[in-house]
């Protein structure tokens, strides 16, 4: 396995593979008279595309734009501020995953609340916070539930042992995401023209490759299921291209190792034991019907909105354009604040915090000195 892997790493491969992709993107160009634009939805693919080099390989002949796969990044500034007021609540240990902590909402961030003495704590999977809660029962301990449908399972597992534990201390503030409902709302809006989609490999595990037929029914788009290792990325992009100069509309799956056709049924009908649809918020666009999930009625005492009605105030407003990114809409360098007021030592937005940010992921490997 090991051997394997290394060839995804390979330098030689990774250089004849972006060759390929040249030698395509420019079939493309005589083709249509234009560059290809690809959409990277998820925010590890955006950090894996800059970290190896290749999107800076390719920037003269495929443009390659990130999408709203950062699940830090497209969590709405009101939720942040939701987060930080319970934080501020007596009696309340919150429990969360490390990039939250620096994300800033309208007076301040996780880590400032900590600092002044609240009583947050990071940790690495979220069954770790019922270890907390079993450890602290005089304690409210709320769990931060962030994340897309590779993250949900987890946090429906969670619930299933607070059930079974009958946990009362216990709480979780989801601010859950789906995939399928954003592309759709981008590819709706029609505010940027996308050719085709490279597709998340770790949420698709989950999903499977066949949730992705309403890019085929219903928008007549390409997408390439693809890992996240130099080589990977390189073959998702030519099938894509390849799909895009013979004008096929298919969902191709380069991640077969992994994700099948039908996902994993065990970690969907988990979701759906302790989950149901919901309109959600996203930074920058808004709150979207069925785009999210909440927690169903029957175990509303392990979900922290309705447990306790936090008060949220309108969110102050920025010239941080973070939600333009995520929608595919500009760069980071366009954004006025990006490599001034905003870097990762004195963050503005989320995109420049988390580690699938994509102003993180610009700053680190692509910004010019």
């Amino acid at each position: 396995m090991q051997e394997i892997l290394k060839e995804f790493h390979s330098r030689p491969l990774s250089i004849e593979a972006a060759k390929r992709v040249r030698e395509q993107a420019a079939l493309f160009y005589s083709k249509f008279g234009r560059q290809p634009v690809l959409m990277e939805v998820c925010g590890s693919h955006t950090m894996s595309l800059t970290r190896s080099g290749l999107k800076q390989a390719l920037v003269d002949h495929v443009q390659l734009i990130s999408g709203p796969g950062c699940p830090v990044c497209v969590t709405d500034q009101a939720s942040i501020d939701g987060m930080i007021a319970l934080a501020n609540r007596e009696n309340t240990i919150l429990c969360t995953f490390g990039d939250m902590m620096r994300v800033p909402g309208s007076s301040g961030s996780l880590l400032q609340a900590k600092t002044a003495g609240k009583d947050i704590r990071i940790v690495y999977s979220p069954l770790d916070s019922l270890t907390v809660a079993r450890q602290h029962p005089d304690k409210e301990v709320v769990f931060l539930g962030i994340g897309f449908e590779t993250t949900i399972p987890i946090l429906a597992l969670l619930l299933q042992q607070a059930e079974e534990q009958n946990m009362a201390n216990f709480s979780i503030w989801t601010a859950t995401k789906l995939v399928e409902p954003i592309i759709r709302h981008l590819l709706d809006s029609g505010e940027v023209q996308v050719d085709g989609f490279l597709l998340p490999g770790h949420v698709s595990i989950v999903l499977g490759e066949e949730n992705y037929t309403f890019l085929r029914e219903a928008y007549s788009k390409p997408g390439v299921i693809t890992g996240f290792e130099p080589v990977e990325m390189a073959m998702g992009i030519y099938r894509l291209l390849s799909m895009l100069v013979s004008g096929e509309a298919a969902v191709g799956n380069e991640y077969k190792s992994v994700v099948g056709k039908k996902g994993n049924s065990a970690a969907r009908q988990l979701m759906e034991a302790y989950f149901v649809p919901d309109a959600e918020a996203w930074r920058g666009i808004g709150l979207l019907p069925d785009s999210g999930l909440r927690i169903r009625d029957e175990y509303a005492e392990f979900d922290a909105k309705k447990k306790w009605g936090v008060a949220i105030p309108p969110p102050r407003k920025t010239k941080c354009r973070c939600g333009d990114i995520i929608r595919g809409l500009i760069a980071p360098p366009a954004c006025p604040l990006y490599g001034k007021a905003c870097t990762p030592m004195n963050p503005i937005g989320p995109c420049m915090v988390s580690g699938e940010g994509t102003c993180a992921a610009y700053y680190q490997y692509i910004r010019e000195e």
